[in-house]
């Protein structure tokens, strides 16, 4: 009796439970894993969206690791990775660790830095033209002042690149308000005891502060090379958006970038999809060698990794 009564409330349970989520299951269902499978079987078509599907086998995949511009794209988003990532945790860290020691107007800095967060993707690279520009932007103008003559940042290929790195610390705002939350976490009485070792600021920072606050660099560092390798609307709109001509392309030609020309713009949904799963291999393998590189690096309470 006991036995048939749990079963029963585990039912209502189980029963509620998927309920509530039901919502949540069927866009996924619908709008998540539909879209994964069918750009599987795409990827194996030659589709123009107009005709209907002609099975092609893995010819699409034999094209994009003969197709130069894949290396193109694949070599300017690993490059920008690279830049990007590091800079973005850095930056980060470091106006988090300012805000964690201010003692008056913490919520008004904190808002402050998430706000550029919230500027639309489109003009922010629409603003990076305008701060950017090598005769009249403002970055160059303020280098001006200082002697320095300023690098074509929008023309010149060697800069292209750090020039949108530079615009991306533009929105580092969430990752500071994440790494602020974790600061707060940090035991003051191990700061305390360090000081009266004789610990300086620097020295605490390195082997109190990070180390407990390794996960949530972890967390960062995985989540923003997963955004970075698919960086798509800055680099879009600034130097490929309404027929742009004026500015070098092929320095800015990020792999989504080229995915999403061969998919909307010359309608190779086949090969888009294609891909698109190369990319989504890419980022898996990078992910899980992060995760064995990094491991013993992050600490968590407990000390298990």
């Amino acid at each position: 009796m006991a036995r048939t009564r749990i079963r029963s409330a585990r039912f209502v349970e189980t029963r509620a439970a998927l309920l509530f989520i039901s919502p949540w299951l069927a866009g996924f269902l619908i709008f998540t894993a539909w879209p994964i499978v069918n750009s599987a079987y795409l990827s194996l078509t030659d589709y123009d969206v107009i005709n209907d599907p002609d099975f092609v086998g893995l010819d699409n995949y034999r094209q994009l690791f003969a197709d130069p511009k894949v290396g193109l794209a694949l070599w300017n988003t690993f490059v920008y990775t690279a830049l990007s990532v590091p800079a973005h945790i850095v930056v980060a860290l470091g106006l988090a660790l300012l805000l964690n020691t201010a003692a008056r107007a913490t919520g008004f800095f904190r808002t402050a830095y998430f706000l550029p967060k919230m500027t639309p993707p489109v003009a922010v690279g629409i603003l990076l033209l305008m701060l950017f520009n090598g005769q009249n932007g403002l970055i160059n103008g303020a280098l001006g002042l200082l002697g320095i003559d300023g690098p074509a940042w929008t023309t010149d290929p060697d800069w292209v690149k750090p020039g949108l790195v530079l615009m991306h610390l533009w929105t580092v705002g969430s990752s500071v308000i994440i790494l602020l939350a974790a600061l707060r976490g940090v035991p003051q009485e191990l700061h305390d005891a360090a000081l009266v070792d004789g610990a300086g600021w620097w020295r605490r920072t390195l082997r109190i502060t990070v180390p407990l606050i390794s996960p949530t660099l972890f967390f960062l560092f995985i989540v923003n090379t997963i955004n970075a390798l698919q960086s798509f609307t800055e680099a879009y709109t600034a130097f490929f958006g309404a027929g742009n001509t004026t500015y070098s392309n092929d320095a800015a030609l990020f792999y989504v970038i080229y995915l999403f020309q061969q998919a909307f713009e010359f309608l190779h949904m086949g090969y888009a999809s294609a891909l698109a799963w190369l990319l989504f291999i890419v980022i898996m393998l990078i992910t899980a060698v992060q995760i064995l590189v990094t491991r013993r690096y992050v600490h968590y309470e407990g000390g298990q990794p």
